[in-house]
């Protein structure tokens, strides 16, 4: 289950990302009274912890 959790070290990276997924991060963040990096971070260790290694492809190259 995804946790709310806050505080880690940092390194700035910067990164494109949809307007609407944008609009629907803010919405949660402010709505768990967090930053927008904070829920951020939270999704994509979510996502890297969850991630179903058979269905990924090394093939395309992208990084």
């Amino acid at each position: 289950m995804f946790k709310i959790q806050k505080g880690y070290d940092t390194v700035s990276k910067s990164f494109r990302l949809p307007v609407e997924m944008v609009d629907n991060l803010e919405s949660l963040a402010f709505k768990y009274n967090l930053s927008l990096n904070q829920l951020v971070v939270q999704c994509l260790n979510y996502a890297i912890e969850n991630l179903d290694e058979d269905s990924t492809s090394t093939e395309t190259g992208n990084r």
